[in-house]
């Protein structure tokens, strides 16, 4: 089956040969040229050269690939209002890929530009496993190719082959067996730690989307196609697959720690890195970074909680983040935060029990009745005229005008007591009687201090 479909891209096996010959001189020259190592190495400059011009398609598949998660709720939203309407439910996806200006497509792009070359070196180890020229590769080089072993097995056996043809090419069916099972357990296990850490540590974890449930699916997929496929692939076909899975997981490790998903806990670790180095330098330095940093001001209140702290942080080192992405000194901002840099979080009253709340309410009203009162005397003897001896009188008009001053107290006193008993006097606030705002007892109720009313029952 792979011998059919590597010859629909014959067109490019020229191409690939030619480049794996032209690593080879440079490999043989140290290595040897019929070593293992210039052959290995050669197709491991290939794999190098492919990627490295694929970058651009990288980058793409990472912006579609953020583009489709932001819109799945979109998308979600769309299909449940159109759910009966297949027709119309594709047309508003449509629309909304293109004001949006995402395709879908795009994050399958790496792997579909590099599906050619992968069948072309295919195509061309099959040809050295069967003794044929190829593209460049002539006679010499083929002699030369199939005597290279890798760790004791050929370029061009496969894991499945007998024992009769990994003997044709000088090497044991257990070495060959060794290896490619090494091999493809290693391919399998990069392809798996690769979609892991990017479901794990890139994933936005405040969306929850059909699409997070497909990704985590796929991550345990496909290790098995793989490890299925691998058994069918020739030892140089596992060194080029190996070898890409292992830069596509080291592209998309460097892809976390710099350019990580909004939202995910690899923009947290990064915007807390971001945020120790702006404290200290109190600047930052990359131009890159200060994009990042006037992408999250734009923002405003949409930001999401690894944002937000970030701003919060800045600000209690007193900084602030301006719009260009560069960092300004803010006293007021310093200040405000305090040394623990901390919000002021209210107390709640202690809770009284019903002796605590009688006893403090009887206390007020004792102390709010003595005021009173104390004012209304201190008052009275305001008002009340001081008597003055006549000046050069002796001592029997001393003793006559204090027996006067003393009878007409009497009679004065006389007089406002039955004043009082006609009629109480009443507060100017309150219109209440003063004996009774007093503290003084009225009918019907006992002598003496009162028990204030429950709280409750005022």
């Amino acid at each position: 089956m792979f011998d059919s479909i590597a010859s629909l891209f014959s067109f490019i096996t020229w191409p690939v040969s030619w480049v794996i010959v032209q690593f080879h001189s440079l490999y043989g020259a140290v290595f040897g040229p019929d070593t293992g190592w210039a052959w290995g190495l050669s197709i491991v400059s290939l794999v190098v050269l492919i990627r490295i011009c694929l970058i651009p398609l990288f980058v793409k598949q990472i912006k579609s690939t953020r583009n489709m998660q932001v819109l799945q709720p979109k998308m979600k939203a769309i299909q449940e209002r159109y759910k009966n309407d297949k027709q119309r439910q594709s047309e508003e996806m449509m629309k909304l890929y293109k004001e949006t200006g995402t395709n879908p497509l795009s994050s399958c792009l790496p792997i579909i530009a590099q599906s050619p070359f992968f069948f072309a070196l295919y195509h061309v180890l099959a040809g050295i496993a069967n003794g044929t020229k190829i593209g460049a590769i002539n006679q010499p080089l083929l002699d030369s190719a199939r005597q290279a072993h890798i760790f004791g097995a050929p370029l061009a056996v496969k894991f499945l082959d007998s024992a009769d043809k990994a003997a044709s090419l000088g090497a044991s069916l257990t070495d060959v067996r060794v290896v490619a099972g090494a091999m493809i357990i290693l391919m399998s296990a990069s392809q798996f730690y690769t979609q892991r850490q990017l479901m794990t540590k890139n994933v936005d974890v405040t969306v929850k989307t059909p699409y997070m449930q497909q990704q985590k699916m796929l991550m345990y997929v496909f290790p098995l196609i793989f490890m299925g496929m691998g058994v069918n692939f020739p030892v140089g076909v596992l060194v080029y697959w190996l070898t890409t899975n292992v830069w596509t997981m080291g592209q998309q490790m460097y892809v976390i720690n710099q350019n990580p998903t909004p939202g995910s806990k690899a923009q947290d670790a990064f915007l807390q890195r971001l945020l120790k180095t702006a404290t200290t330098h109190e600047q930052v330095r990359s131009s890159r970074k200060r994009k990042m940093i006037a992408a999250i001001v734009s923002k405003g209140p949409d930001r999401n909680d690894n944002e937000r702290k970030f701003i919060t942080g800045l600000a209690k080192a007193g900084l602030v983040a301006q719009a260009d992405g560069s960092l300004a000194k803010s006293d007021t901002v310093a200040a405000e935060s305090g040394v623990g840099g901390g919000a002021v979080r209210r107390q709640q009253p202690k809770r009284q029990t019903k002796a605590q709340r009688q006893s403090s309410g009887t206390a007020t009203a004792s102390t709010e009745t003595v005021e009173k009162t104390g004012g209304e005397g201190g008052a009275d003897l305001e008002k009340r005229p001081a008597a003055k001896p006549a000046g050069g009188s002796s001592q029997g008009g001393g003793a006559k005008g204090g027996a006067q001053a003393k009878g007409g107290a009497q009679k004065q006193g006389g007089q406002k007591s039955g004043q009082q008993g006609q009629q109480p006097t009443r507060s100017k606030a309150s219109g209440k009687p003063a004996a009774a705002r007093s503290g003084q007892a009225k009918s019907g109720q006992r002598k003496g201090q009162q028990r204030s009313k429950h709280p409750s029952k005022k």
